[in-house]
């Protein structure tokens, strides 16, 4: 029986990760192109914000701002017929064109509402965002790649994440640094596929992938008008990505070599030992915290999701009373999971 996803109540923000079947590398250059094109235009019909993302070879990380549906301007004619050439070719833009000229022409306004109603179901909704992404792609690659069935390995993997901007910076950069961890570029800013590149880009793209990133940065929450001063935005990401994507600088007369990023072995020593390693360093590696973790954020915001949610205490067993537990592998500050993960917390 598939586990019920851990939604949040009104605006919310989700970390999303999925993989192509086999883990195969099927994603080349122009394939991460059209990608991008399908995310954001799904984002201009959806509601649903894109913070920051990064598009690999093989898999793909989303951070999502989920809005609060009953805060979403209702979708009216000329707003529909605005977005849909972001979704469909010609001829079916121009069916649901006539189809609505035939509703106002009869006078029929529940016909005409119920044409409306159809596209507006479908806008502010975390699952249905993902599964349409997830299907052009999927019709896009098949095409491409001359196969059928599915593209995808299993469900996605998502997260809730608390709306506060420690959570929201340490999930964007671990995020934006994929590349750097895997070792394709040295800088984030040299992969073209992840959201802070794209922001410090110029043009329409890069204003929006703006837009994204400073919804996670404090004042955003608070004051939605923050969000496009880009001027306040990229210091501070800007420094708060490179603090935790640093590269070691090694001494040979201490034996430290220099490097792009942790060596597994060292890290495992690390851990093995007992000791913790800064967060910075923890982010060049996959830390499992951040896919599996199920709830990110302080131990306040895990706990209270615990307490509403009533599954999770048939999931977890009567004996748990609390739900925030510490994550280990390095100093993670105040935050906190839901899930108590035990094993391969920081890998590779």
């Amino acid at each position: 029986m598939r586990t019920a996803r851990l939604l949040g109540t009104g605006r919310s923000f989700y970390h999303v990760m999925s993989r192509v079947v086999d883990r195969r590398r099927v994603f080349e250059a122009k394939d991460k192109e059209i990608f991008r094109k399908i995310l954001r235009n799904q984002e201009a019909f959806s509601g649903v914000r894109i913070v920051t993302y990064c598009l690999m070879s093989n898999h793909f990380h989303l951070l999502l701002e989920v809005p609060d549906r009953e805060t979403l301007p209702p979708l009216d004619e000329e707003g529909l017929v605005a977005v849909l050439p972001l979704l469909y070719e010609g001829h079916v833009v121009e069916g649901v064109k006539q189809e609505l000229e035939r509703a106002r022409a009869a006078g029929d306004e529940r016909w005409h509402r119920e044409i409306l109603s159809r596209f507006e179901r479908r806008r502010g909704d975390l699952g249905l965002f993902l599964k349409e992404v997830k299907l052009r792609i999927t019709f896009y690659m098949n095409k491409r790649l001359g196969r059928t069935g599915t593209l995808w390995e299993g469900r996605y993997k998502s997260m809730l994440v608390e709306d506060c901007e420690q959570a929201l910076l340490m999930i964007s950069a671990y995020i934006d640094l994929n590349p750097v961890r895997a070792g394709i570029v040295s800088n984030p800013e040299d992969y073209r596929w992840c959201g802070y590149a794209e922001a410090v880009g110029e043009g329409r793209r890069a204003q929006r992938a703006r837009e994204g990133l400073g919804l996670m940065l404090s004042e955003a929450l608070q004051d939605p008008d923050f969000r496009h001063d880009w001027r306040r935005t990229l210091p501070r990401y800007r420094i708060f990505l490179y603090e935790e994507g640093r590269e070691v600088t090694g001494d040979p007369a201490l034996g430290q070599r220099g490097r792009r990023g942790m060596k597994e072995a060292e890290v495992d020593e690390v851990i093995e030992q007992g000791g913790t390693m800064p967060a910075r360093q923890a982010l060049r590696h996959r830390v499992r915290y951040f896919c599996d973790g199920a709830v990110l954020g302080t131990a306040a915001f895990v706990n209270a999701v615990f307490e509403r949610e009533q599954v999770l205490r048939k999931r977890f067993g009567e004996k748990r009373t609390t739900g925030a537990r510490r994550m280990r592998g390095a100093d993670w500050g105040d935050l906190r999971v839901l899930r108590d993960l035990q094993k391969d917390v920081i890998g590779t």
